[in-house]
């Protein structure tokens, strides 16, 4: 599971479901990362967010695969939020009421709810594992964005941590095992390594962040 190249949010502005490109700074990152740590982990099968970051990031790391197209992978939908900064909105209800955390049923102004969000990615990979284990694909890749990979981790992944701890900088990501057992009996799977491997400094988390969806956790 690997999160899309940047797409220049300087700006701390909550960017889910605008359109917006990789920079070509965040495509040469992912050239930086193959480079450095040896590229990313094989792949018979490429799933992907329809948003153009990370389709071109998909296109990046396996150039020769034609990336599976999945809608409900598209980052979190922020209705009236979207473009806009935290300091703009805090004067808003309804965004304090959002980042508390408070009412995770209640969708944002035309966007929509944490629980709908969750429901829809979590289906999502279900779907994407129960495919991969019934077809005996082996080796599959899921780029897509900051927010859904930890929102997927924290659901999905042994061991178990909260969600800001899967925390993952552009273009990295994590490997992933699929126990047919571990599957079938608990719905999870084994988080075994990062690819490619990064670290991040604690100063650095925040820029690294797509979204923030609640205080303190892409």
């Amino acid at each position: 599971m690997i999160r899309n190249a940047a797409e220049g949010n300087t700006e701390g502005r909550y960017i889910g479901q605008t359109d917006l490109p990789a920079t070509e700074a965040g495509l040469r990152q992912i050239d930086e990362l193959i480079a450095e740590y040896g590229g990313y982990p094989e792949a018979e099968a490429v799933f992907s967010s329809p948003l153009a970051r990370c389709l071109q990031t998909a296109k990046r790391i396996y150039p020769d695969k034609e990336p599976i197209v999945m809608q409900e992978l598209a980052e979190y939908d922020f209705g009236e939020f979207e473009g806009r900064t935290a300091d703009e909105l805090k004067d808003l209800d309804a965004f304090r009421v959002w980042l508390s955390g408070a009412e995770p049923e209640t969708p944002v102004p035309f966007g929509e709810s944490q629980v709908d969000f969750n429901r829809r990615i979590c289906s999502a990979f279900e779907r994407i594992v129960q495919g991969v284990l019934q077809s005996g694909v082996r080796s599959a890749a899921v780029v897509t964005h900051g927010g859904v990979i930890m929102s997927l981790m924290t659901a999905f992944a042994i061991p178990e941590a909260s969600m800001h701890e899967w925390l993952t900088p552009n273009g990295c990501g994590y490997t992933l095992r699929v126990d047919p057992f571990l599957w079938s009996h608990g719905g999870k799977v084994e988080a075994v390594a990062e690819c490619p491997a990064l670290p991040v400094s604690e100063d650095d988390e925040r820029a690294l962040w797509d979204y923030y969806p609640q205080e303190p956790v892409d």
